[in-house]
């Protein structure tokens, strides 16, 4: 599957219970934990006495967890829910069937034991084989910004060379919501009758269209 080295292998059971039971959590929540996992096991884990990597600043292990499902649909918060639960960033191999699909969330920490997810990343479903992920870097931390953008593939794809992974992240998320406030505004405008305030909405149209080609071209406000 990934030819990770057989120094970081783990390849333990984690009961799922784990991330529900005797937890503040929905019961819809529960129900997905529930319904749409089989399994979980703990396949790798990465860190400086398993890869001779040294840790880095933010990152000390990369833990890899994978995923056996009962289809090929998951709820992207009981991701969450494991991630909010473990105090290291995760790498998660989903499976259903033959098929596999990465997915790695941008794990911010706020303290030494706790983290925000700004957003999650995956690959398409693919076939085992097909999986490929390679381990580039001189510290933790660079591994797993690697990790991050190989992943996330096209959806970094504005980020410019030389930017740090959170500011490339940050910006691909407005770049997403000016897109859905776009196509918004868009079919506003087709629907209003006004003429005067379908000029008004044109207007504001165009300022989100520039600010959208801003970000993509790594540009910001003079103020």
């Amino acid at each position: 599957m990934l030819n990770f080295p057989t120094s970081t292998e783990f390849n333990r059971r984690i009961p799922k219970q784990k991330f529900y039971d005797n937890l503040s959590i929905t019961p819809a929540l529960k129900r997905s934990f529930i319904d749409d996992i089989k399994v979980i096991y703990w396949r790798n884990k990465l860190a400086e006495s398993t890869l001779n990597i040294p840790a880095g600043k933010d990152v000390t292990e990369i833990e890899v967890f994978e995923i056996i499902l009962n289809s090929q649909e998951i709820d992207e918060k009981v991701l969450r829910q494991i991630d909010s639960e473990i105090p290291y960033h995760i790498l998660f191999i989903l499976c259903y069937n033959s098929s596999y699909e990465l997915w790695i969330g941008y794990k911010e920490a706020r303290t030494e034991e706790t983290f925000k997810v700004s957003g999650y990343y995956h690959t398409e479903w693919s076939e085992k084989e097909a999986l490929n992920l390679d381990i580039v870097g001189l510290s933790l931390d660079e591994v797993y910004e690697s990790f991050v953008r190989q992943i996330a593939g096209e959806k970094l794809k504005y980020s410019s060379s030389n930017e740090a992974l959170a500011d490339s992240v940050h910006r691909s998320e407005e770049i997403a919501q000016l897109e859905k406030l776009i196509a918004k505004t868009e079919a506003a405008a087709w629907k209003e009758q006004q003429p005067k305030k379908r000029f008004e909405i044109y207007t504001k149209l165009q300022d989100y269209k520039r600010n959208l080609e801003d970000l993509k071209n790594n540009k910001t406000e003079e103020t």
